[in-house]
């Protein structure tokens, strides 16, 4: 039977993130040691660069490569992110330090939130965002709203 045009390959999810990263290789080294990511595949381009990677982070897959700017595919710059990965994992204290440990930045230290995780945000030492979260409790969305309008003023 063909595969529908939104039925990814086996092992890949519907969406996937793809990092463009000023020095590939390094980060392929710190996601495995921060969030402990498993090489899939890397395939090598001129001038040492990494042409294209997979790794595994639970069961997702993320795909990075050094950035190519004539090709418009640009790493982040500045400190800034306008897209962040969120990642869930058993203990969000203990990975959020170990990325911390590996040259992350802490940008929102771990803490619980009104909608049932515990989550802080990172930025890599390539200037990607990373929210790791765990969830401590399942909360209804109604319970999720009615705690935002409490903590924001909002209603």
């Amino acid at each position: 039977m063909p595969a529908s045009h939104n039925t990814p390959p086996e092992g890949y999810r519907i969406v996937t993130p793809y990092l463009a990263v000023d020095g590939a290789a390094r980060a392929i080294s710190f996601y495995a040691e921060a969030f402990g990511a498993r090489e899939r595949m890397r395939l090598d381009a001129p001038g040492g660069k990494v042409g294209h990677a997979e790794l595994e982070i639970g069961d997702s897959v993320v795909m990075l490569a050094d950035a190519w700017p004539e090709g418009d595919f640009e790493a982040p710059k500045g400190g800034t992110a306008s897209v962040g990965i969120h990642i869930y994992v058993a203990d969000a204290d203990a990975v959020f330090a170990r990325a911390v440990a590996a040259g992350a930045t802490a940008l929102r230290p771990v803490e619980a939130k009104f909608y049932g995780d515990r989550s802080g945000t990172l930025r890599d030492p390539f200037g990607h965002h990373w929210h790791v979260s765990q969830q401590v409790e399942a909360v209804p969305l109604d319970e999720i709203k009615r705690r935002m309008a409490a903590q924001f003023g909002s209603g």
